[in-house]
């Protein structure tokens, strides 16, 4: 059978509307900030996408800032919005737990939501603070409390920001009843093109730039704009809004994966499976056998899948999110996620539950 992709969490495969926004924009070469046709041509597309993401998170056009993608989304918010002390909980991304050399952390419970009573006591005196939590985890789809613990933040003066990067295209998004001041979204993640973020700034929030020179973006992010990538970023989240409501008939194929797993494989163990989470996000643990083991058997079998975040080319190390839910090394370092998307099917998932059932039966692991 042809390779099979269960790794939507890492990247999407590129929508046919994007494909041919980028195409159509590639041949719009002016400048956006020139004022002849050619710019305003480049202009048009700009500012036509910046409408069709702003549509995705049901916010104002002018609330969006186009960067390179949601990394430096996330740096842009907590380094530019001018806040002091910076609390992100221990479960988030990379980029938002590096964002700063001083980072307070946030802990979580053992299904990973973040522990609200403890941003509380952290935030008795909230001024000079912004708050970071994702809307959804990258590795085990938790969903997060973001209304309830932007509310904690602000009642104590504090901003708040949010990586909803993983829960675009998933769950419904709608910036002003989430209650946040920053909102962070990517192309690639929605079935756009690499290279292309944003993030949603309340007009409230007075936004620094961290990329000086030039004075794009009504000088929130400088340098001439990637217009082709923009546009593609435009048409996915133009189609990822549209199908946001069909997203949870993903988690039939993910329940029933889950259920045949536990059912066949001895030893194997959800993580944060009674918890609430994105529709499409299965984390398993086999316990004894590493994560990268696992994700090179598969990939040989014709699975696609992976062990935590993919932040860095070849590295498989044991997941920070696990080990902050309290999970041991031998379910941390044992962990991959499976991750389903637009075009899976009950095929797809009945072909990866006979690939891992073989190889947990190579690995010496009893059927149970």
């Amino acid at each position: 059978m042809p390779p099979c992709y269960l790794d939507h969490n890492a990247t999407t495969p590129l929508r046919p509307e994007s494909a041919e926004a980028v195409s159509h924009a590639l041949k719009q070469w002016g400048n956006p900030s020139s004022v002849h046709s050619h710019g305003r041509a480049a202009r048009r597309i700009v500012e036509d996408a910046r409408r069709q993401v702003a549509g995705l998170a049901a916010a104002d056009t002018a609330t969006v800032v186009f960067t390179s993608g949601g990394t430096e989304a996330n740096n842009l918010a907590l380094r530019g919005c001018g806040r002091t002390r910076i609390l992100v909980s221990a479960v988030e991304h990379p980029s938002v737990l590096e964002a700063a050399e001083k980072i307070e952390t946030i802990p979580v419970d053992a299904d990973g939501v973040v522990d609200l009573d403890a941003l509380q006591g952290m935030l008795r005196d909230g001024e000079g603070a912004v708050v970071s939590i994702m809307l959804a985890n990258n590795e085990t789809g938790v969903i997060q409390p973001v209304t309830r613990a932007a509310a904690i933040a602000h009642e104590a003066g504090a901003l708040f920001h949010c990586d909803a990067v993983q829960g675009a295209g998933k769950l419904p998004l709608d910036f002003g009843a989430l209650g946040v001041d920053m909102l962070t979204l990517s192309a690639h993640k929605i079935g756009g093109s690499k290279g292309a973020g944003a993030l949603i700034v309340a007009d409230h929030v007075q936004l620094a730039s961290i990329i000086r020179g030039g004075g794009q973006e009504r000088g929130r992010r400088s340098g001439t704009e990637n217009v082709s990538g923009i546009a593609g970023f435009g048409a996915a989240a133009e189609q990822a809004a549209a199908e946001v409501s069909s997203a949870g008939n993903l988690s039939a194929l993910r329940d029933m994966l889950e259920e045949r797993v536990l059912a066949d494989i001895s030893g194997a163990r959800i993580v944060a499976g009674k918890a609430d989470r994105l529709p499409n996000t299965s984390c398993i643990a086999l316990p004894g056998i590493s994560a990268e083991t696992q994700v090179m058997a598969l990939d040989l079998a014709g699975f696609a899948v992976s062990a935590g975040s993919a932040c860095s080319s070849g590295k498989v190390k044991p997941s920070h999110v696990l080990a902050a839910m309290g999970h041991d090394n031998d379910i941390a370092a044992c962990a991959i996620r499976i991750s389903l998307g637009h075009g899976n099917s009950e095929a797809d998932t009945e072909g990866f539950i006979a690939a891992y059932r073989d190889f947990a039966t190579r690995a010496g692991v009893t059927a149970a």
